[in-house]
């Protein structure tokens, strides 16, 4: 009788093989070779294949715990550990020789409800008996609430809330809320352009963001428009009104020429109303530089006027005096 071992190497060809030796039979199945196996498994071969179609049972909710309990606890074949734990026969064979690249804590299945102590009999004892799951793992749904965005791209919601409420006001703030990831308090802000960053924020595609994928958006906006056409149809609608059929590109091209017009209508008027206040100024300097002539001229033809009068006032203070006379003495009286 041979002697039962185990060796696993790499083939020529470059697949993975191992050979087993068992009592001169294949340990795991499949063609046999008399006193020993040599079994290929090509990367990405499906385990565990049955001859006819069998429905797929659940998985165990922790496969590589729960593979690596039954290795180390039980006598059951690698393809039998394998097909109940939906992994490949070789991840199984390399937890087996601690050759995997991860360490793995075992996990019970008996004690989770997931395999009772029976099946693992029935398995022990026939090596081509498919283990059953006794109670399939409950999913865990995630709640309903906001989306979560990574940290790294929280700082670009507020540019996609942008263009979402410039390019397609038909959209709620509960959509805009659901498919980017925010608050309505948010939306408000920046609709009402009270937010506290809005000098920066640029509307950009929510897509081209990584904040949505495009078939959520066309969803999203979708229903938005199913909505407001229903709304619309229902409203009196008046006979002048024309419904626009122009693309996001051809409205965008559209605002950013009616932006540039306004621009330069700003400018040329901001230029009109710096000249005439150059004008205003210059006229007001000219006259004041003609008021300063006028008054020098003035003052020149008065500087003459007033010399001579007041020489001629000088003259007749002169003439005017009385001379005044000595009287003669009695001594000059008697010469």
């Amino acid at each position: 009788m041979l002697a039962t071992g185990r060796k696993h190497f790499l083939a020529p060809s470059g697949e993975i093989a191992y050979l087993a030796l068992r009592n001169g039979r294949s340990e795991r199945g499949g063609p046999s070779i008399f006193y020993g196996d040599f079994i290929m498994a090509k990367a990405g071969a499906k385990v565990g294949a049955k001859s006819g179609a069998q429905k797929e049972q659940p998985k165990p909710l922790m496969p590589h715990a729960t593979a690596t309990w039954l290795v180390d606890h039980t006598g059951l074949s690698f393809e039998q550990i394998a097909e109940f734990c939906g992994l490949h026969i070789l991840e199984v064979q390399a937890m087996a020789d601690d050759l995997a690249g991860s360490k793995y804590t075992g996990r019970d299945p008996v004690h989770a409800g997931e395999l009772t102590l029976g099946e693992i009999k029935l398995g022990e004892e026939d090596a081509e008996y498919s283990l059953k799951m006794h109670k399939a793992p409950v999913e865990v749904t995630r709640t309903k609430g906001p989306r979560y965005t990574p940290v790294s791209k929280r700082q670009d919601k507020p540019d996609g809330i942008a263009w979402l409420l410039r390019n397609h006001p038909e959209v709620s703030d509960a959509q805009i809320g659901k498919l980017i990831g925010t608050t309505r308090n948010t939306i408000g802000a920046i609709r009402e352009r009270s937010h506290w960053n809005i000098q920066n924020i640029q509307p950009k595609d929510p897509v081209t963001l990584g904040l949505c994928a495009q078939r959520e958006l066309d969803a999203v906006v979708a229903k938005a428009a199913k909505r407001a056409g229903v709304t619309e149809e229902a409203a009196p609608v008046a006979d002048e009104a024309v419904l626009d059929t122009r693309s996001d590109k051809d409205k965008l091209i559209e605002e950013l020429r009616a932006e540039r017009a306004a621009n330069v209508k700003a400018a040329a008027q901001a230029a009109q109303e710096a000249e005439a206040e150059a004008w205003l100024a210059d006229k007001r300097a000219a006259e004041e530089a003609s008021a300063e002539e006028v008054v020098d001229v003035e003052a020149a033809f008065a500087a003459p006027a007033q010399e001579a009068a007041e020489e001629a006032a000088e003259e007749a203070s002169e003439g005017a005096a009385p001379v005044e006379e000595k009287p003669e003495s009695d001594a000059d009286t008697a010469n």
